[in-house]
């Protein structure tokens, strides 16, 4: 398992099977292969190592390098299962490759293995994570076809998937099969419906009203929290609810006291209020979770904040986060969304407070993951006036951390300190313009590629 722990070597792996096949064919000619090399280089040798293999990739987030690992288990000759399959389609679920997902349900059907409602169900779940409503349109037409019968989990994983286009006459046609199924709506088919109409172009009156009416309506069905039998393998593959419906708070549901599931409805109805910037709406929601007697978990405080700042009200964001903080320790979230959102058009006063909040960070031990780090300098380096202090600040807490940005970031840091009257020899500006040229020979001609695709 060494291998896992650098995705160069992994890759590398093709190259030694390449290698080891030429060689084996150049034995003819009296040519041996090294059984201690390949030993020595071979990560995986059965069917139940490379499925190790499988879940440990997923669980480091390196979905990208599940089609590399397959191959390597084709060309060694290891025949997969059935629960290879399962393992590699959750984790292309998991980053949200949909070309990956469909690769692998083929390669299933062409060794005999007939997908079954479960990994339907997580094929149609990558399909909203990808917003493709026409691929998960197929794959319930594909399940017709083979007799794969519906599971109450299948019609909901539609739904959400649906939702995320905004198609709001589709996702209607799946209530109306729920019903003639005997089936009632829980909780999150109406946080599918309210995902719906936020993403349902354009957005009109209608759409803040409807938000309303679901939450409303929503408290007709009351929450009873068992695990069934339809979510047994969810558990068993490490698939939350949250995740497989494709809620906003699937991100946070495994940090403990982030999200509260009594307040899904509220979680992604507050959640479509940022979205849409409805200051409004939140607060109408923020009174209705009052009156039902729930405390504001993290997750709400968050998308708060982060529809106040969308709408330009610092204020009442500063106030939001004053009054969670003053009884709870903040999550390391709540600050890097303070300071996020009150950089939005780069007023004085915002860039401020983005610097009060990130000073107050580091003062309280909190550190940038890569994924912060990066979305806290795209929104620093818009700045054009000023002496480019918090994007200065964030570049260097990424750097004593040994953290570099993405490609987009640091390309972004680097035209706005260009921007500047800056030497051309400032040991800042060069150490910025060696990171962005080893990041362009790393990922700028795959990441053109893919543009151009």
């Amino acid at each position: 398992m060494g291998l896992l722990n650098n995705s160069l070597l992994l890759r590398g792996r093709l190259r030694h099977a390449a290698a080891a096949a030429t060689a084996a064919a150049a034995g003819r000619r009296g040519v041996a292969t090294s059984t201690d090399e390949y030993m020595r280089r071979n990560y995986a040798n059965n069917v139940s190592e490379y499925n190790t293999v499988f879940g440990s990739l997923t669980a480091q987030r390196r979905h990208y390098l599940l089609r590399y690992a397959y191959d390597d288990m084709i060309l060694d000759g290891v025949q997969p299962v059935r629960d290879t399959f399962h393992n590699l389609i959750v984790g292309t679920m998991k980053g949200s490759r949909l070309q990956d997902a469909f690769y692998f349900r083929d390669q299933m059907r062409e060794m005999g293995l007939q997908p079954d409602v479960n990994l339907y169900n997580f094929l149609i779940s990558t399909c909203g994570k990808c917003k493709n409503s026409d691929a998960a349109i197929m794959l319930l037409e594909e399940m017709k076809a083979h007799g794969v019968k519906l599971k109450g989990e299948t019609y909901i994983c539609l739904l959400n998937a649906l939702a995320a286009t905004g198609r709001t006459d589709q996702v209607y046609a799946i209530v109306r099969d729920m019903t003639a199924a005997g089936l009632g709506l829980n909780k999150f088919c109406y946080a599918g419906l309210i995902t719906t109409f936020k993403n349902k172009t354009p957005t009109t009156e209608e759409t803040m009203s409807k938000i309303l009416e679901f939450v409303q309506q929503s408290k007709g069905w009351k929450n009873i929290e068992r695990v069934s039998n339809d979510s047994a393998e969810n558990i068993m593959m490490n698939v939350s609810e949250e995740e497989l419906y494709n809620l906003p708070t699937a991100e946070y549901i495994h940090r403990r006291g982030f999200v509260s599931k009594q307040m899904t409805i509220y979680h992604v109805a507050i959640h479509a209020c940022a979205d849409l910037k409805s200051k409004e709406t939140l607060e109408v929601l923020l009174d209705m979770v009052t009156k039902d007697g729930f405390t504001y978990d993290a997750f709400i405080v968050m998308q708060a904040m982060r529809c106040y700042l969308r709408c330009g009200d610092i204020d009442s964001a500063v106030k939001t986060f004053e009054e969670y903080t003053s009884s709870k320790f903040p999550p390391g979230e709540l600050c890097v969304t303070l300071a996020e959102g009150a950089m939005i058009g780069h007023t004085p006063r915002g860039m401020q407070l983005a610097q009060e909040t990130l000073e107050k960070m580091t003062s309280m031990n909190f550190f940038l993951n890569p994924k912060m780090g990066t979305d806290l300098l795209l929104a620093a380096s818009g700045e054009k006036t000023g002496g480019y202090t918090t994007a200065n600040y964030i570049w260097d807490l990424m750097q004593n951390r040994k953290i570099t940005p993405s490609l987009p970031a640091v390309e972004a840091y680097y035209k706005g300190l260009k921007e500047r009257e800056i030497p051309s020899d400032d040991p800042r500006l060069l150490n910025v313009s060696r990171i962005l040229d080893n990041l362009n020979i790393r990922f700028g001609p795959r990441r053109n590629r893919n543009t151009q695709t």
